[in-house]
């Protein structure tokens, strides 16, 4: 007897979805410099009042032994098992408008069905937009506004918010996928891909989950209050900074980004400070110089934590 269960099922007493709205995609996996994804999941499941409309089975779509739930133990018994979590959600923004959200961890498996079935659910609500984020660690400065890499069917925003337009051959994530098949339909679909300072990739960036959000109101209209990220962000940077200061490797490596990100955005033929690293320091030896100051738990829905979803 072959084993063949559903993808997913719906919530019970899940209301009924708006035509219209727009899609946001959420899905932590292959990267997410900076923990702008998995951070960003976590404001919206915390700001954003999602009520579950359909969840993705784990026991199809999840690697239970590359990405263990966790569980509490209890001084002589086991509390508060948390399972991964990916789910489709009806949510609302800060001022109350409606969007589809879908989040949480990235398929292990079935991805050609799991994209039939988001296909079949952006159809069956007329989903207005799809916009999908995640983030990767490049050669450039955290003093600088964050860039990004656009991708998708809308080219105004590709225009507007794309800094850095390459021609390469990338691992593929399923939100890549996705967008391929959205653009085989016609779909309204955009891509951000947020370059986030190499150094500071492996750390939980705020200003990473900010920079992702602000992209998802760039392409939705969707309004999301920050503040709270906005400090946590000066905080941490507060960190970085000291750490800088007391270094001078750490000050002629951000001096060099810096000039390289000014001479690529000022247009020089001969300048690509996010592709040529030349004489940085690596990723790994500037991070283990700045762990001791950025040394902290990690978020509730960080993907390296066991239990994230």
């Amino acid at each position: 007897m072959s084993w063949n269960p559903p993808l997913s099922a719906p919530a019970a007493d899940a209301p009924a979805v708006p035509a219209g709205l727009p899609l946001v995609v959420l899905l932590t996996g292959f990267t997410d410099a900076g923990s702008a994804v998995a951070q960003s999941i976590g404001y919206l499941r915390d700001e954003s009042d999602p009520i579950t409309l359909r969840r993705f089975e784990n026991d199809v779509l999840l690697d239970y032994r590359a990405r263990r739930p966790q569980i509490s133990f209890d001084t002589d018994h086991l509390t508060d098992y948390r399972p991964a979590r990916l789910e489709l959600s009806l949510a609302h923004d800060a001022l109350g408008q409606p969007f589809l959200l879908l989040a949480g961890y990235e398929p292990d498996f079935a991805w050609d069905a799991f994209i039939a079935e988001v296909l079949a659910a952006a159809e069956a609500a007329a989903v207005a937009t799809v916009t999908w984020v995640h983030a990767i660690g490049m050669p450039v400065p955290h003093t600088r506004p964050f860039g990004a890499t656009v991708s998708g069917t809308r080219p105004a925003l590709t225009e507007a918010h794309s800094v850095w337009k390459p021609h390469t051959t990338v691992p593929a994530t399923v939100g890549h996928l996705l967008e391929y098949r959205l653009a085989e339909t016609g779909r309204a679909v955009a891509g951000f891909v947020l370059l986030v300072p190499h150094y500071l990739a492996d750390t939980e960036y705020p200003a990473s989950a900010i920079a992702a959000l602000d992209s998802i109101t760039a392409a939705t209209g969707l309004v999301f209050e920050v503040d709270e990220l906005r400090e946590q962000n000066e905080d941490y940077l507060t960190k970085v900074r000291e750490q800088i200061a007391g270094s001078d490797d750490l000050t002629a490596m951000l001096q060099n980004l810096e000039e390289r990100y000014d001479a690529y955005m000022a247009g020089a033929t001969n300048a690509s400070p996010l592709i040529h690293e030349g004489d940085l320091p690596s990723a790994d030896e500037i991070a283990a110089e700045l762990e001791r100051f950025l040394a902290a738990g990690p978020h509730e829905d960080d993907p390296r934590s066991p239990g994230f979803g």
